[in-house]
This record gives C-alpha cells, structure tokens and sequence, in this order.
C-alpha cells in the first residue's frame, strides 16, 4: 500500500477527503494527526510529511502532496475518484471546479473564521481568549451572506450544488457546514433547503459521512439530524 493519508476529522477537508477515499474504496494507510496536540507543528512533521505543517495530506509512493483539492484532482487523473462524484466531462467538471473555487473563498473562509472566534480560539487558550460580541455578530453576518448564497442560488432549482446529482462540490461544502455545530451554529434552523440538502448528501455518503463526523457530532453534542 503506498498511499498514506494523514488527517484529523476535526478538519473539514480532511473529513471530506476521508469520505470520498472511502465512497471511491481507494486503499490508503491510515496516518491520524491530533491537531490539538500540536502534533502537526513537529519538525519532523514538517521536514518528513508535510511542509506546510497542515492536513490532510498524502504520501503516495514518496510522492509529497498537500491541500486537499489538489490531492482530489491527483486522485482523480489516476483514475482513482468515480466519474460521478468528480467528472471527467470538460464542461461537466468545469461546473464542479467553479463550485469548489467559490467555496474556498467564501464559505470555507467565513465559516473556519467563525468557528475559530466562536470555539477554537477560546479552547485552544483554556477560555482566556474570547471574541467580542461585535467580532462574532460581524463574523457571523459575513458567513450567513455565504449561506443565503448557498440557499438562494446554488440550491435555488436543484437537489445537489452542481445539479441534481452529489458531486464533490457537495461534499466539501457539507463538512464546512458540518463544522459550526461545534460553535453552536445550527444551518437547519433558517435554511430549509440547505437542510434538506445535507440530509441528502448524509444519506448519499453514509456509513462514511457519519463516521467521519463522530467528532463533530460529540464536541457539538448534537445527534446527526
């Protein structure tokens, strides 16, 4: 087995691209990192693993990669990713791209700069550091802009983001928004359509999506649903 894949499931990619090894039943050596151990900012995580000193990451026959969408796209031209979750299909594909490029940039970004003012932060300092409650109110306006976005125009006249079949896109997106239960941040309350999307997506990625979300699910302390 010369795939090595490092990750922790606290990591929205990371769970992401966890599941989509396990929906694609690419074989890979299980290498867990304890992100709040630190275990990630070793020099030897960094000079052996991973320079960037980050997950997810592969190791693939010595071959080094980070982030977790070019490890996808990696992936995918080794024929290793189901055409049905990341097409081949020049225009198709190029669909799924756009999605995931706006994520980055927007959704990702807005809800990993909340939940890290909201939760991580605090934890991390042993509750010495707290946002102010303008930080957060301002931080969360800017995530829930993104989320009418998700409401109102991806979702505004299909199933899944790039139409009515789950790709990729969906997946990424959905461990995003997984991740700000921990916060204390519930997207089904206010967006129907997003919540029966996850639900969907749930459905469509399990048993793995639940597993991957083990962690999520308890620090949240909230069920799946």
């Amino acid at each position: 087995m010369s795939l090595a894949y490092y990750y922790d499931l606290l990591s929205p990619p990371a769970r992401t691209l966890h599941i989509i090894l396990k929906m694609s039943g690419v074989q890979f050596e299980d290498c867990p990192v304890a992100l709040l151990k630190g275990e990630h900012m070793t020099e030897d995580y960094k000079n052996n693993i991973n320079r960037f000193q980050k997950v997810p990451c592969i190791i693939d026959g010595g071959f080094k990669l980070a982030e977790s969408i070019a490890i996808l796209r990696y992936l995918s031209a080794q024929g290793k990713i189901p055409e049905h979750l990341y097409s081949k299909n020049l225009v198709e594909q190029a669909r799924i791209d756009e999605c995931l490029e706006w994520q980055q940039t927007t959704l990702a970004s807005t809800c990993a700069l909340y939940f890290r003012a909201k939760w991580l932060e605090p934890t991390l300092s042993g509750g010495k550091t707290q946002p102010s409650p303008e930080k957060l109110e301002t931080l969360k306006t800017r995530m829930e802009t993104n989320l009418d976005l998700v409401e109102k125009l991806w979702l505004e006249s299909s199933d899944f983001l790039c139409g009515n079949q789950m790709t990729v896109a969906d997946i990424f997106a959905a461990c995003v928004l997984e991740q700000t239960r921990i916060a204390e941040y519930d997207v089904r309350a206010q967006y129907p359509k997003i919540r029966a999307w996850l639900k969907r997506v749930r459905e469509a990625c399990n048993p793995y999506f639940d597993y991957a979300h083990q962690t999520v699910y308890k620090i949240g302390g909230s069920e799946p649903n």
